[in-house]
């Protein structure tokens, strides 16, 4: 008997001294190592049999790949299987990738000389070795190298003791063949074994070594996935008429939102333009009132109608049978606390128990608080539905939750966690608070802005934002855009988005007439109106003044909200001008309408001037019939605007001269204006005349076989009627039905006949994708062209249309985009779209030049916003954005992605990938007993950025969890170099590596023939696969540096350093998980 002591005497030149041409062995241990075999490959192959007992129960069906405790999930894999390839200490081994000729040589000695059985029994077994029965060993860890005493372990001592001559071995040789022989004991395991090391050098189809590597990167979050925050099934949601007409990136999108309201109380969902939110947030709705849950829908009064139509036993519903049962309010109502609106009476809403309430266009509520006096909108929501009563769960649909400022998705997100923000900071991996996480990410993207045009790219600012922001909008956004739905799901089943043509861009003159002045002298005139009727304030005694400022001012709210009833009048003035602008820009009709209301405000002011001595009653003007075309967002700056008292103002403290002056003035420029306006007649009206040969034109050579519709947008109810007025005659002689949307009660009209309301209106205009044969079965009729303001700007598919005409633009690309969004959707059955936009007749230099000076809104927008807003102004960085995009609206059709200044949130979510591989681990089972340092090989395809190289997966095997240094995948590793070893991307891109990867892997469910067989070649069936080691320690190195530069950066930026906290010290700290060979299809003959 002798101890081997495994330092410097080794177990495994022992076992070489011993094993001899025709030994019998007989091993008991609990591993098996394909190194170990080739460490004594050249013994082992002249044995005559080995038998193997694993010691405890391996490769027995089932037992091995249930749900395992999540202390042992540390390596993923089942002790005794993963071993098979090296165990944890044999890390340097794998990592030169010779792995596969071994288990090639390995698989074929295992075939003809091993049988291996496993412990069924479940009861502990000692672990020892015997050769012939002439030497035991005991005690045996494992049969690997580490064990052999060849790599270094992590044990304390690796002693094992040797029994020598037959005496002492053949009690263990007895006990050996004793257990061997009993049945029951042990089940045979020989063929899994030699099916696990066969796998090894089987070639892999890209698709499953994809999955491995999202396996692998994701398995934490599958242990999370718990039944609590998965949809429960047994709701019966799935059999609902709603989930069923949803496309199954919709699903996706449901199932996501579904459980991070579970898990996080909140949701954003920001699906581009197109994809359908108000469905798939109506599945969501409807699983939470199979749970009998209350919800609300809060929307814009001007889509309040797309959600009612869902909630009601109409006709028009075709989601009628799952007879839906939720509340909708206007997002205004929140500011009023009487009256009734959409049905519901105001005084008696028991506000606080909604469990679920969603957001439609969340972005309105970006702003946290507003110039008034009384609660915000944002305020009392926080306070009466989420904070107060039930605990309720927030989703919010936006195409646009980002402007220019992070702090407008904080806003929003602190509706999901009831602005205690450490309710969601807990259940995320933040190494520091929400807000700070916020404050971080706007000094960056301030720092971002103001690069050169050509270094502020979306990857740029990738690589500058911290972990931590990644993880809390992964955790609490679901975002994709439509190249993303093109690129990752399948389109065969949804249909293609149309090929969308060159916009047309149209400039045409006002009118024919020689005595009507051109646009920019209309506006010049405009410049000289003082709207002195909308300012009294302003010629008040300046020694008179103090009295009306206490009357008049917000005094309560926060500091900045003291804007003063002169503030006030000073941004009406303003939003007086803008409007007239923009109604001149839209139609000569509108621009009339507007002066006439001014004008005639004028001379009511004027009359009362002279007929009064004492007070001066009321003068407050009157918006309400005024027609303003308003963003939303502008709907907080008239209600900030027109709020206050009617204003009473002494006569006697009036510099009642000068007032008068300037009425006057006012008086005559709005007369001649008038004068001049009222002969553009519509015979002499050029822009009409226009759009009129346009739709002739169309309805004669349709773009699409035998589509004649055409889809008209105005930004005012004016225009849109008198678009219809003046074309639909001439348009029915034509054979061409028309009607007229504009909202409100009596918002809409048609030559076909009374009595249609807008859904219906709609459905007539866009039969297939309005489902008229369920809502309308018995009407034939279509309307053919349809105008309309942006009422139906949002939420509305009308994709049966092909072109769509903005009579006016916007000045909000974004609103464009939601427009054409109308008939660019998924799902068409058009093959093109076109989009004509109608422009001033200016340059555009001229046109943004003049929006510009108008736009120096600065009251408006400091109402808005907070002190830090950024007032649209010529050097700001917005205004030059929307310059850009102006100027390619007029021969590009530009993406919602594309306008949002800087980041889309589409770029930062790995949340596609982990449902990726839910979805794949439903169907195929789990994949957790998959060897480690597979591969795969794919073409490379320079057009999406997949050059000849390797992208290694892998992971860091000495890391602390807890420290994430500016790697999201952390402790697991992604790193992409070329043939030379250069990187070409690193492993803080980690978005960007997860789709390359994807999308060169996840098509190929075959290993792809010509590239393997180039690979095998290159690396002799991979016996020589120097390249590829070296090109593995090429990327460790790599991502050493990388980690070091960032840490030397930190240290001279704001924040928190990470240079204190280094982790990866070499190349035995990481462990290969796969790797992916990019292979140049065309030198692979």
């Amino acid at each position: 008997m002798r101890i081997i002591n495994n330092v410097s005497d080794l177990l495994g030149d022992d076992l070489k001294s011993v094993i001899s041409r025709g030994s019998k062995v007989r091993i008991a241990a609990s591993t098996f190592s394909i190194f170990a075999f080739e460490a004594l490959r050249k013994e082992l192959e002249h044995i005559e049999e080995l038998e193997f007992i694993f010691t405890s129960p391996s490769f027995s069906n089932g037992q091995a790949t249930d749900k395992l405790r999540k202390d042992r999930r540390e390596f993923f894999i089942p002790q005794a299987e993963s071993s098979l390839y090296g165990s944890e200490f044999e890390i340097r081994l794998r990592n030169k990738l010779t792995q596969r000729a071994i288990a090639r040589e390995c698989a074929a000695w295992v075939r003809e000389k091993v049988t291996f059985r496993s412990n069924a029994s479940g009861h502990q077994m000692q672990q020892f070795a015997v050769v012939d029965d002439g030497a035991a060993y005991m005690p045996l860890q494992g049969f690997t190298t580490a064990d052999l005493g060849y790599e270094r372990g992590n044990a304390v001592s690796n002693m094992v003791t040797k029994f020598e001559g037959t005496p002492e071995a053949s009690s263990f040789l007895n006990l050996f063949d004793q257990i061997w022989a009993s049945p029951g004991q042990l089940n045979d395991v020989t063929q899994a074994v030699y099916d696990h090391i066969a796998s090894v050098y089987a070639e892999n189809s890209p698709a499953r070594v994809y999955f491995l590597i999202l396996y692998n990167l994701f398995a934490e979050f599958l242990d999370d996935i718990s039944e609590d925050v998965l949809p429960n099934d047994r709701t019966g949601y799935q059999d609902t008429k709603v989930w069923q007409s949803l496309y199954n990136f919709q699903r996706d999108a449901a199932t996501g939102i579904i459980n991070k309201l579970e898990t996080y109380n909140g949701c954003i969902l920001a699906d581009s333009v197109g994809l359908g939110k108000t469905f798939t947030a109506l599945a969501v709705i409807k699983y939470y009132e199979l749970r009998n849950k209350s919800v609300l829908v809060l929307a814009p009064k001007k889509l309040a109608e797309n959600w009612t139509n869902y909630n009601a036993n109409l006709t028009t519903n075709i989601f009628a049978s799952d007879r839906f049962n939720y509340d909708v309010l206007a997002h205004t109502d929140l500011s009023r606390t009487r009256g009734e609106s959409l049905g519901l009476r105001l005084d008696r809403i028991n506000w606080g128990n909604y469990d679920l309430v969603v957001i439609d266009e969340s972005h309105n509520f970006r702003n946290a608080d507003y110039a008034e006096e009384k609660e915000s909108r944002y305020q009392r929501l926080m306070r009466q539905v989420i904070r107060e009563g039930v605990k309720t769960k927030v989703l919010m649909l936006s195409a646009t939750p980002v402007n220019n400022r992070f702090n407008d998705l904080k806003n929003q997100l602190q509706l999901a966690y009831e602005g205690e923000s450490e309710n969601l900071s807990d259940k995320l991996n933040l190494s520091t608070s929400i807000e700070r996480v916020f404050r971080d990410a706007q000094a960056i993207f301030n720092e971002w802005s103001k690069l050169p045009a050509d270094e502020r790219t979306a990857d740029r600012i990738l690589q500058m934002l911290d972990f931590d922001f990644f993880e809390l909008l992964d955790a609490v956004t679901i975002a994709r855009s439509r190249k993303h739905i093109q690129a990752f799901y399948d389109m065969s089943e949804i249909g293609a988005f149309p090929t969308r043509l060159a916009p047309a861009s149209i400039r045409e003159p006002l009118t024919d007439l020689d005595d009507i002045p051109p646009f920019n002298d209309i506006f010049e005139q405009l410049q000289v109106l003082t709207l002195a009727v909308y300012t009294p304030l302003a010629y008040v005694f300046p020694s008179r003044l103090s009295k009306y400022e206490d009357l008049y001012n917000v005094t309560t709210g926060n500091a900045r909200s003291n804007l003063g009833q002169k503030g006030r009048e000073e941004g009406l003035k303003k939003l007086m001008t803008v409007n007239l602008l923009k109604r001149l820009e839209s139609s000569v009709e509108a621009f009339r309408l507007t002066l006439a209301k001014i004008e005639n405000a004028v001379d009511r002011t004027l009359a009362r001037v002279d007929g009064h001595a004492g007070s001066m009653a009321e003068v407050n003007a009157d918006l309400t019939d005024l027609d303003l075309d308003l963003d939303d967002e502008d709907d907080a700056n008239v209600e900030a605007l027109t709020f206050g008292e009617k204003i009473r103002i002494d006569i006697n403290d009036i510099d009642v001269e000068s007032w008068q002056r300037d009425l006057w003035h006012d008086r005559e420029t709005l007369r001649e204006l008038l004068d001049e306006m009222r002969k553009v007649t519509p015979d002499h009206d050029l822009k009409l005349r226009k759009l009129r040969h346009l739709v002739e034109q169309k309805a004669e050579h349709p773009l699409n076989p035998n589509n004649r519709k055409v889809l008209i947008f105005s930004a005012f109810a004016d225009t849109a009627n008198y678009l219809y007025r003046e074309l639909a005659p001439a348009l029915q002689q034509a054979g061409l039905q028309c009607a007229v949307i504009t909202g409100g009660s009596h918002g809409a009209k048609s030559t076909i006949g009374t009595g249609f309301d807008f859904q219906q209106i709609m459905s007539m205009f866009s039969p297939r994708s309005k489902q008229r044969h369920l809502t309308m079965p018995t009407e034939t009729r279509d309307i053919d062209v349809l105008i309309g303001t942006d009422v139906i700007s949002e939420g509305q598919n009308l994709q049966d249309c092909d072109y769509l005409i903005n009579y006016d633009i916007h000045w909000n690309p974004v609103r464009i985009i939601q427009r054409f969004g109308r008939i660019d959707r998924i799902g068409s059955t058009n093959e093109v779209i076109q989009l004509v936009n109608f422009w001033p007749d200016i340059s555009l230099d001229e046109y943004i030049n003049l929006k510009e000076r108008v736009e120096n809104r600065m009251v408006i927008a400091d109402l808005a916003g907070s002190a830090d807003d950024n007032v649209l102004n010529p050097g700001d960085s917005d205004a030059a954005f929307r310059k850009e995009q102006l100027r390619k609206l007029q021969n590009e059709n530009i993406e919602l992605e594309d306008v949002r200044a800087g980041v889309s949130i589409t770029d930062l979510g790995l949340n596609d990938f982990r449902m990726d591989l839910l979805t794949y681990m439903n169907e195929y089972g789990d994949i957790a007993t998959a060897p480690r340092g597979l591969h795969a090989v794919i073409p490379a395809n320079p057009a999406i950025g997949l050059l000849p190289g390797v992208i290694f997966a892998l992971k860091n095997v000495n890391a602390d969890p807890a420290v994430n240094r500016g790697n999201r995948l952390h402790p697991h590793y992604l790193v992409y170099v070329n043939e030379e070893g250069d990187v070409i991307a690193d492993h803080t891109e980690a978005k960007r590596l997860l789709d390359l990867v994807r999308a060169g892997s996840r098509p190929h469910d075959e290993p792809v023939a010509d590239v393997t067989r180039a690979f095998n070649e290159t690396t002799s069936e991979g016996a020589d696969m120097s390249k590829y080691s070296a090109l593995l320690t090429d990327a460790i190195h790599s991502m050493i540096d990388v980690t070091e530069e960032r840490d030397i950066d930190s240290l001279f930026s704001g924040g928190r350093t990470t240079a204190l906290t280094q982790q990866i010290a070499g190349l035995d700290d990481f462990e290969l998980i796969a790797f992916i060979a990019v292979v140049d299809p065309s030198g692979a003959t």
